[in-house]
């Protein structure tokens, strides 16, 4: 029987890449996010790359109300119940200091709203024991910069809710990985001065679903960047203080 995948952010680089990959095995996919029109092409793309089913499906991290309808149609499925978690917005941290009112909604949609649509499915997937969680967070979430503090924040507390949940559903035979991507080529990076190492979102895509099979607990992407952070943490604060990082 095939898996029953929900991918939340679904018309992000990432997530596409992703769900053409669970499609080439055969997967059930629910596509959601905002755009119906872009969801609907990218549902009709996995069908045709080998899926059992592409729905696409209405999703706003900022309207809860709407999450139950979206797990009822998921687990309407027969088989394992999955889900993959893309969402997030990252304003410029310009921005944000000079209309502090940006937080809310960075904060519901990198962070609240993801975990709560999670903490709704949590109890579906213990009653099936099984079922895989992938998490898509930020080398952000390592450290507070300058130059994304409220974003990296936000992704922290999603890190932090993910540990938390892992260890929970890891009683009933679920899982959960966290992945913390570094520089992607995505639509939220396009543009963003200084970044290197610039990484595909089929390569990341691929490295997530291997994450999956080996039921990684933490997964940083591409692999170097665990190395990077490792560095960055560790700097001292009166050092850190002074760097534009």
């Amino acid at each position: 029987m095939s898996e029953t995948w929900i991918i939340l952010g679904a018309t992000s680089a990432m997530a596409r890449a992703f769900a053409r990959k669970l499609a080439q095995n055969g997967a059930n996919l629910l596509l959601a996010g905002r755009d119906m029109a872009e969801l609907k092409r990218i549902a009709a793309d996995c069908e045709l790359r080998g899926a059992t089913s592409a729905s696409a499906v209405a999703f706003d991290a900022r309207k809860p109300a709407k999450f139950e309808g979206i797990i009822e149609q998921a687990t309407a499925s027969g088989g394992s119940l999955n889900a993959a978690v893309f969402v997030g917005s990252m304003p410029e941290q310009s921005e944000i200091d000079a209309d502090a009112s940006l937080i809310d909604g960075v904060v519901q949609d990198s962070f609240t709203g993801a975990i709560r649509f999670l903490h709704t499915l949590a109890p579906h997937m213990e009653e099936r024991e099984s079922g895989t969680i992938v998490g898509v967070g930020s080398v952000a979430g390592d450290r507070g910069r300058v130059g994304n503090y409220v974003y990296g924040s936000a992704k922290a507390g999603f890190h932090t809710y993910l540990s938390g949940l892992r260890n929970r559903l890891a009683r009933s035979g679920a899982h959960v990985v966290t992945v913390k991507p570094g520089f992607v080529d995505t639509s939220m990076t396009w543009g963003i001065e200084g970044m290197f190492l610039v990484a595909s979102p089929d390569d990341v895509a691929e490295s997530l679903i291997k994450a999956v099979k080996k039921k990684k607990n933490v997964v940083y992407t591409p692999w170097f960047w665990r190395y990077i952070m490792l560095i960055i943490t560790h700097i001292p604060e009166f050092i850190f203080k002074k760097l534009s990082i």
